[in-house]
């Protein structure tokens, strides 16, 4: 399914250039008239990531994170800088469909194996976000900003056990650029790994390129940046995969 995504930065809108805090552009949408919208269209659910907790947890948005979930517009999956069980729970408790796990996946692995088991596969998404050398898969945390020793397919592999199920994984170098997504990473863990529900995301500029990515298996394709600029529209990227077979 097409997964419309926000990134926000104190309250606001944004999309980073390949994760450069650096590097920011500011959208001036109203986020509770595109929930709305959004759900009108047909959309399922939406991505949310808090960008000041993915880079400092101590600076998580959680009364923003709040009062979007209390909305109760459209189910909304929800991370950015989730570091305990308790952060967990809060957002599950106020709405969140499902809670987006990165750093800590790799932090913490076992911790975080045992809430695979205490909520179950459905409610948790492992974030596994990539730089790619050498046709090697590194992964980086920390708000991409730290590189690990870790590849994506040894984690995606150790947390199998515990019947992991969503996978959200970037690349990147894609990620806000709209030069295209990686669709061999796609079309190769879609190989590999076929009990995962994998979500896409990084440079999808055209509708083509949601074609393309139907192609490669994937479930889901996450899309930020050329929705908030009007690349395309909502109705035009759901008929386009749905219409893909």
């Amino acid at each position: 399914m097409i997964i419309p995504a926000f990134d926000l930065i104190n309250g606001k809108p944004v999309r980073l250039y390949q994760g450069n805090y650096l590097n920011q552009k500011d959208y001036n949408v109203n986020l509770r008239e595109c929930l709305e919208e959004y759900k009108l269209k047909g959309i399922k659910i939406v991505h949310l990531v808090d960008l000041d907790g993915a880079k400092n947890s101590k600076n998580r948005q959680l009364n923003l994170l709040k009062k979007i979930l209390s909305y109760g517009i459209i189910p909304i999956q929800i991370g950015g800088g989730i570091r305990n069980i308790e952060d967990i729970q809060n957002l599950l408790d106020c709405g969140a469909t499902r809670v987006i796990i990165g750093s800590c996946a790799i932090k913490n692995k076992i911790q975080v194996k045992k809430w695979l088991d205490i909520y179950g596969p459905d409610r948790i998404v492992l974030a596994l976000d990539v730089h790619i050398n050498n046709n090697k898969k590194e992964i980086h945390i920390n708000g991409w900003q730290k590189k690990t020793n870790y590849f994506l397919e040894d984690i995606i592999e150790y947390f199998s056990s515990s019947q992991l199920k969503h996978v959200l994984c970037t690349d990147i170098s894609k990620d806000g650029t709209l030069s295209g997504p990686n669709f061999k990473l796609y079309q190769d863990l879609v190989k590999n790994f076929k009990n995962i529900k994998f979500q896409a995301s990084g440079g999808v500029s055209v509708l083509n390129d949601i074609v393309s990515l139907k192609k490669t298996g994937v479930h889901n394709v996450i899309i930020g940046r050329s929705l908030l600029e009007k690349k395309f529209t909502i109705e035009d990227a759901l008929k386009c995969w749905q219409n893909e077979s």
